[in-house]
């Protein structure tokens, strides 16, 4: 059965305490992480329902689909860049103006993407995301991150966490989630024994890789999974490239989303 990363209701009181807001029921958090560095990620973005995102954009965050309700604005969501450590000092926190959600997603439980307008620009540099058709990135080593559960089960995280974890490939995937699996628009990483993963609050978070040039590039959006770094299971990613030409197709010009 497909479980999306989202917050349980100890996860989510627990967001409350740190966040001070609440908004879905989003969830997942890094477990066999460690600690990001202050400005490790700076595009890295904590979003009020108790998911991640990135920013991708001036005034855009790239997150899940199943983090958000619909597309529409009155989306009551606050965005947070700039800091590690909720309970820190500094950082931004920008206000929502506007949701755009994958319209495929609620049909088919893949292309798990959306995008969240703020309203103002925040000061953080953007990520890149993949190209359509580039998959020169799924492979080797992936990097990911948020302020999800350490352990399945538990609560969110006070601080950024990241960790590393291997591609897997789809026929390997597809052995531990058979139909359930979109290889189509989804990818695969972790340990086949377990131990490393993204967990309850991850959800809408990037999975990176630096290209040859150095840059970070967003190669996948933290989805779902059996668990959290269960063994013989993987974390599963919506594959940018497989819908990122209908990303850029909602960015504007001004680094709004095309309404």
């Amino acid at each position: 059965m497909r479980k999306s990363r989202i917050l349980l209701l100890a996860a989510l009181l627990l967001s409350l305490v740190v966040t001070g807001t609440a908004q879905a029921s989003a969830r997942p958090l890094v477990v066999g992480g460690g600690n990001a560095g202050q400005g490790q990620f700076p595009w890295m973005v904590r979003l009020s329902m108790g998911c991640g995102g990135a920013l991708v954009a001036a005034k855009v965050v790239l997150t899940a689909a199943h983090c958000v309700d619909r597309t529409g604005g009155d989306t009551g969501i606050t965005a947070t860049l700039g800091k590690v450590d909720l309970r820190g000092s500094g950082g931004e926190s920008v206000k929502s103006t506007y949701v755009y959600r994958s319209p495929e997603y609620a049909s088919t439980g893949a292309r798990d993407w959306a995008l969240i307008e703020l309203a103002t620009a925040p000061s953080a540099p953007q990520l890149a995301f993949a190209a359509p058709g580039d998959t020169s990135l799924n492979s080797g080593n992936l990097t990911i991150m948020g302020w999800g559960s350490t352990t399945e089960g538990g609560g969110q995280s006070r601080y950024l966490k990241y960790a590393t974890v291997p591609f897997v490939p789809d026929a390997t995937c597809q052995k531990a989630y058979g139909e359930d699996l979109h290889p189509a628009y989804e990818l695969c990483a972790g340990y086949a024994e377990g131990g490393v993963d993204t967990c309850q609050g991850d959800s809408g978070g990037p999975m990176v890789k630096q290209d040859a040039a150095g840059r970070w590039v967003e190669v996948g959006i933290v989805s779902w999974g059996q668990g959290c770094a269960e063994k013989g299971y993987y974390g599963v990613y919506g594959e940018v490239q497989s819908f990122s030409g209908d990303i850029s197709d909602r960015i504007g010009s001004g680094g709004t989303i095309v309404r």
